[in-house]
């Protein structure tokens, strides 16, 4: 990056009479936006434009008053009787429901509890034990660390080979090795890049070699539509506290389609998974049913919290959230080109639309240092090592004019060259 006063040149000379065309755009798209309503149902801080729910989304309404009922009235008053009254045993299932009708999932196929890194552990093992006699487990490189650690510890496990590749190469890897393939574990979106995989394709080439479809849904659930049962999906896991806006630590989920369940065989066989739990059987029989999936006690504090979340989504068209999540993202691609090339900054998430997820990731010298500085002035993104600043545009609740705040924000610390401070070199715990 240069720090140079002519940075800001293109602008001044494409603006003449002072107007900018960007934000007159802005302007107009929220005008014509008809999610703009839905910003209401989130609590946002005055000043700030957050622009990293896809990595934790903000706090919706309606969760504090659930929270404090279940905590005042439902645990303070009503105690352990709340388990029946309020069938606080069957919220992972309803819960699971509701996630499901977010992913094309029919009811019975989704159970919400524990933590992604536990479900995908889950659903990995579970795909290669359906396919006995194959020695591959396929993951991408490029995915998320606990994918690849999981996978390892998986294939360390059952005594399988873990390969590594891109889903662009998978077709041609199938070609050769598919008939040894127990199972491919891909992220729908790539957590770094915001790149969209083809999931109805990649799982016909996964079937095709008669090996099991496992997708990561972390990063498209509740920002996309998804349609696992459409695509023939046969496990999936995904977090909801990213786009879903569940709360920090909140449950994860896991997917089983229905021509699974009577079969699978999962490692992590805990008391509530089993077809009885109550009769406490000293021998484990897995619930004939999704609810296998089940582990232990059900984090009943940041289920409500997710249950309450979910209300944001009721009656909205996913299709429609999904077209304000691409105009969102051509937005910033647009912004970068026009006014951010100058400074070295590189667009690394794919431009055709098809093929990214709702954020985009931007490459860049000192990428953690703008990051800090940005936040600085009210505009939160975050960083991906070594040089991606990774910035998420969720459309339930940012509107395009406070986006183009943050870009313009941006461009502005780029040339005047305050992220150098040294300050903002210094690393976090968190980045």
């Amino acid at each position: 990056m240069t720090d140079s006063p002519s940075a800001t040149a293109p602008e001044q000379a494409e603006h003449p009479d002072g107007t900018d065309p960007l934000l007159a755009a802005a302007r107009q798209a929220d005008a014509d936006d008809q999610l703009a309503g839905l910003r209401e149902l989130f609590e946002l801080p005055d000043g700030i434009v957050y622009l990293d729910g896809n990595s934790l989304g903000p706090l919706p309404k309606a969760v504090l008053p659930a929270v404090t009922d279940l905590v005042r009235r439902q645990w303070g008053q009503d105690l352990i009787t709340s388990w029946n009254v309020h069938d606080w045993w069957g919220l992972p299932g309803r819960l699971g429901d509701r996630l499901g009708a977010l992913i094309g999932a029919a009811p019975g196929q989704v159970i919400c509890g524990d933590s992604t890194s536990v479900q995908l552990f889950q659903a990995m093992v579970a795909a290669c034990r359906l396919r006995p006699g194959r020695t591959l487990l396929l993951t991408d490189g490029a995915n998320f660390p606990s994918d690849q650690y999981l996978a390892d510890s998986v294939g360390r496990m059952l005594g399988l080979q873990v390969i590594r590749l891109h889903p662009s190469e998978l077709a041609a890897y199938l070609a050769e090795h598919g008939e040894q393939v127990a199972a491919v574990s891909f992220s729908l979106v790539d957590y770094r890049t915001g790149e969209l995989f083809d999931a109805a394709g990649l799982t016909r080439l996964a079937h095709a070699c008669g090996a099991l479809m496992v997708w990561d849904l972390c990063h498209a659930i509740g920002a996309l539509p998804v349609a696992l049962d459409e695509v023939q999906a046969d496990l999936a896991v995904g977090c909801s506290y990213k786009y879903l806006n569940g709360g920090p630590g909140s449950p994860a989920f896991i997917y089983i389609a229905h021509r699974h369940q009577s079969e699978v065989d999962l490692p992590l066989t805990g008391w509530t998974g089993h077809r009885d739990p109550f009769g406490l059987n000293g021998a484990y029989q897995p619930a004939e049913s999704v609810e296998q999936a089940r582990i232990g006690t059900p984090p009943l504090l940041s289920m409500v919290a997710l249950q309450a979340a979910l209300g944001a989504f009721d009656g909205v068209d996913l299709d429609r959230l999904r077209a304000k999540s691409l105009a969102l993202t051509q937005q910033v691609i647009d912004f970068a080109d026009q006014r951010l090339a100058g400074f070295g900054v590189e667009v690394v998430t794919p431009r055709q639309p098809e093929l990214r997820g709702s954020q985009v990731s931007l490459r860049m010298p000192e990428a953690y240092s703008v990051c800090q500085a940005l936040i600085e002035r009210g505009v939160i993104g975050d960083f991906r090592a070594p040089d991606l600043l990774r910035l998420g545009f969720p459309p339930m609740y940012l509107s395009f004019t406070e986006v183009h705040r943050g870009m313009q924000a941006l461009a502005e610390l780029l040339a005047d060259g305050s992220y150098r401070e040294p300050r903002f070199a210094r690393r976090a715990a968190v980045t």
